[in-house]
C-alpha cells in the first residue's frame, strides 16, 4: 500500500472513525470549556492557589483509586457502551454545575464533589476509548489515527479554553450548560459505532490476577513502562496549567479572555504537531526523539515562568504543546499497538492513571508548590525539573532511549 494511502486523511474513509473521533472532538471541547469555567469559577471564591490545586486532585483520585476495575470494565463489556454511558454521567454533572452556579452559592466544597463526579465518568471513559481505537482500523492506518484522533482532541483544546473564556462573560452557567449538550452529543456518536467485537468467550473472572494484569504487563516491558513513567513525571513537575488563572490574573494582567487564550494554547501546538505527524509519521529514532521533545517541554515551561508578556508566554505554551504531543504520539503508539487486544483496557486504564497523575495530579502538585514558593518560582523550578528527567531517563532506560521503530517489525 502506497505512503499516501496510508497517512493523511485516508483514516476518515472509515465511518467508525468518523464517529469515534467526533465524539472525541466533543468531549475534548467539553471537558476544556469546563475546565476554564471550574477553574475561574472557584479562583473567583476562594482567591487561592491551594484551592485551585484541590480540583486537580478532585478530578484525578477517581482514575487512581478505580483503575484495576475501570480496566477490568473496559476488556469485559461492550466499549461503545461503556464510553456512552461514561459520558452521559459527564453529561448529567456539567448539569450539576450549571445548577449550583445559577444557585449563587459561595461555598466551593460541592464543586469538588462534582469535579470528582466528572473524574469517575472520565476514568471509565478513557480505558474504553483508548482499547477501542485499534480495534477501529488496519494495522497501516494505526499511525494516522493514533495522529488524528490526538490532533482531534488537541483541536478541541484549542477552541475549548477560548470558547470557555468568552463565554464566562455571560457566567459560569452558559459555560457548563454548552459543556453538558455537548458531553451528551458525544455519548450518542459514540454508541452509534458499528463495530462489534468477535465474541472472546467466557468473561474473565474478577479476581486480583485480571485486575492487575495490566500493571504487570507495563512492567514486564521496560520499552512501554519507560515511555509512560517519563511522560508521569514531566508533565507532573512542568504542568503550569493548574497556575494559569494566577499568571492570567497577577502576572500577565489578561483577565478571562486571556486565560482563555493562554490554556489554548499548549493544544494549538500539539494540533499542529499531530497534523504534522499525520502527515509525516516519524519512521525513526523514536525513543530518542521522545526525550529530546520532553528536554524541549522543560526549557519552554522556564521560559514561560520567566515571561511577562502575553506574547511570549502564549509562544511558551504552544511550544510546549507541539513537543508534548511528540511524547503523546510515541507513547501511545507503543502502549496501544502493541498491547494483546484482550488486555488493551487494563493496560489502558493503568495509562489514564500516569497520564491523570502527570495532570490532575500535577495541578496538584503545583498548587502546593505555589502556594509555599510563589506561582513563578513554581513553574521556574518544575520546568528545570523536567529537562533533569528527559537526561535521567535517557540512562535509566536504555531500551526506551535505543527504540528505533514505533511499532515492532514496522
Amino acid at each position: 500500500m502506497s505512503t499516501r494511502a496510508t497517512t493523511g486523511w485516508a483514516v476518515f474513509r472509515n465511518g467508525d472513525f468518523r464517529l469515534f473521533g467526533a465524539a472525541r472532538f466533543l468531549t475534548g471541547l467539553a471537558y476544556q470549556m469546563q475546565a476554564v469555567a471550574i477553574g475561574w469559577f472557584v479562583y473567583d471564591l476562594t482567591k487561592s492557589a491551594l484551592a485551585l490545586g484541590l480540583v486537580g486532585l478532585a478530578g484525578f483520585l477517581p482514575a487512581m483509586l478505580a483503575a484495576l476495575i475501570t480496566g477490568h470494565v473496559a476488556d469485559t463489556y461492550d466499549r461503545r457502551l461503556v464510553a456512552a454511558v461514561s459520558f452521559g454521567v459527564q453529561a448529567a454533572t456539567s448539569f450539576g454545575l450549571l445548577a449550583y452556579a445559577l444557585s449563587g452559592a459561595q461555598a466551593v466544597w460541592p464543586v469538588y464533589g462534582l469535579v470528582i463526579l466528572v473524574g469517575t465518568g472520565r476514568a471509565f471513559a478513557n480505558p474504553a476509548l483508548q482499547a477501542l481505537l485499534p480495534t477501529l482500523v488496519s494495522r497501516e492506518l494505526f499511525g494516522g489515527a493514533i495522529a488524528w484522533n490526538a490532533s482531534l482532541w488537541q483541536t478541541s483544546s484549542v477552541l475549548g479554553p477560548a470558547a470557555g473564556g468568552l463565554l464566562y462573560a455571560a457566567g459560569p452557567a452558559v459555560v457548563f450548560g454548552g459543556a453538558g449538550a455537548s458531553f451528551a452529543l458525544a455519548a450518542l456518536l459514540v454508541a452509534a459505532i458499528r463495530f462489534r467485537p468477535a465474541a472472546s468467550g467466557e468473561r474473565p473472572r474478577v479476581s486480583w490476577a485480571t485486575l492487575s494484569a495490566g500493571l504487570a504487563y507495563i512492567r514486564s516491558q521496560p520499552v512501554v513502562l519507560g515511555a509512560i513513567s517519563l511522560d508521569l513525571f514531566a508533565v507532573l513537575f512542568g504542568g503550569a496549567t493548574a497556575l494559569l488563572p494566577i499568571f492570567a490574573a497577577e502576572v500577565l494582567h489578561v483577565g478571562p479572555l486571556g486565560l482563555g487564550a493562554l490554556r489554548s494554547m499548549p493544544a494549538a501546538g500539539a494540533v499542529t504537531m499531530a497534523i504534522w505527524l499525520a502527515y509525516r509519521p516519524l519512521r525513526r529514532h523514536a525513543g530518542v526523539r521522545m526525550l529530546r521533545a520532553v528536554a524541549v517541554f522543560g526549557l519552554a515551561i522556564v521560559v514561560f515562568g520567566l515571561s511577562t508578556s502575553l506574547i511570549l508566554s502564549m509562544l511558551c505554551l504552544f511550544v510546549t504543546g507541539a513537543a508534548d504531543m511528540i511524547s503523546v504520539y510515541v507513547r501511545q503508539s507503543f502502549v496501544q499497538g502493541e498491547t494483546p487486544d484482550a488486555m488493551r483496557g487494563r493496560v489502558a486504564a493503568v495509562n489514564t492513571v500516569f497520564i491523570g497523575a502527570s495532570n490532575e495530579l500535577g495541578e496538584f502538585e503545583s498548587g502546593l508548590l505555589a502556594a509555599a514558593l510563589g506561582a513563578v518560582p513554581a513553574v521556574v523550578a518544575g520546568g528545570a525539573i523536567t529537562v533533569l528527567i528527559a537526561v535521567a531517563w535517557g540512562r535509566l532506560f536504555p531500551a526506551l532511549r535505543d527504540r528505533d521503530r514505533l511499532l515492532k517489525g514496522g
